[in-house]
């Protein structure tokens, strides 16, 4: 495996990122990880709209900071003019880095025996000759690529870290995890995007409180009525605990937003008062946790 990476103590990260190389290697992977750290991705583009790109980049000061283009031979004859283009990007003064991905011939028959789908350049010919046809295309561009990845022993979690790294990331991290912690009420039935669902229902129902009933877990008197209850700051401290292990395990595997629900019979009162109280604990180290009620008002 080869990988040149940018050089992080320089602080300089690139304007315009064009990623690269041979299909099948991983192209596909990489601008999703870019577009997960906030990059603004543009995919199949012909080389010759490369010089718009970079102006748009330019003139646009802070408000469109980081560009990505993935270029490949997918624009069929367009796709010569590249490396002169290239040069002219360059020679207007921003910084530009080509991300080359490749991998062995034998990982990318497999690859593509696996998803049933042609290569860009077959027919005619076999898929052998399709690929040798592209890495003799290719083989000027992977020479003046700044960063080289061969993807051949790697997992798609893997290239997504080696990704990063490569732009200055955390080669075992995404940076952070949006976690939305969700209230709800089983009678409405479980959030379907909950990865994670945890039950209230064991607490007092403030419902049965006739001051309490027609308030809800934002009023700092439900809140206090619900951890009041025996229980209720074992639940948060175990809940909490074990999301914290979980979203650790999201970020090593590159897993950048996530739910967890929290519910309680009519999502009102005991489910909303946790996911606020979760929400506050869980916010930190390496996690964006946030506060989401789906069923308040519902009543």
């Amino acid at each position: 495996m080869t990988a040149a990476a940018l050089d992080p103590a320089s602080g300089q990260e690139p304007r315009l990122v064009i990623v690269t190389g041979m299909s099948g290697a991983g192209r596909s992977t990489a601008s999703h990880v870019l577009e997960d750290e906030g990059w603004f991705v543009v995919d199949n583009l012909p080389p010759q709209l490369l010089g718009p790109l970079a102006e748009l980049s330019m003139s646009s000061g802070d408000s469109l900071p980081r560009l990505a283009a993935v270029v490949d031979v997918r624009s069929r004859a367009f796709f010569v003019a590249l490396t002169d283009t290239l040069d002219a990007v360059r020679a207007k003064g921003l910084d530009t880095a080509v991300m080359y991905l490749e991998a062995d011939d034998a990982t990318l028959v497999r690859r593509f025996e696996s998803v049933r789908r042609p290569h860009p350049l077959q027919p005619p010919g076999t898929l052998v000759d399709a690929i040798g046809q592209e890495r003799a295309l290719l083989a000027d561009l992977r020479a003046a690529a700044d960063i080289l990845i061969d993807s051949s022993e790697m997992n798609v979690h893997q290239l997504a870290a080696k990704v990063r790294a490569a732009l200055g990331g955390e080669a075992g991290a995404t940076g952070s995890v949006a976690l939305t912690v969700m209230s709800f009420g089983f009678k409405n039935g479980i959030p379907l995007d909950a990865e994670n669902v945890a039950d209230v229902r064991f607490l007092p129902n403030p419902h049965w409180v006739p001051q309490l009933r027609p308030k809800n877990g934002l009023d700092p008197e439900v809140a206090a009525y619900v951890f009041d209850a025996p229980g209720a700051t074992e639940f948060l401290d175990a809940y909490a605990s074990y999301l914290q292990v979980v979203t650790r395990g999201y970020l090593a595997d590159g897993k950048r937003f996530a739910v967890a629900a929290v519910g309680c019979t009519g999502g009102k009162h005991r489910s909303v008062a946790m996911a606020e109280r979760l929400a506050q604990r869980l916010t930190g180290g390496g996690v964006r946790a946030t506060a989401a009620h789906r069923d308040l008002g519902r009543e």
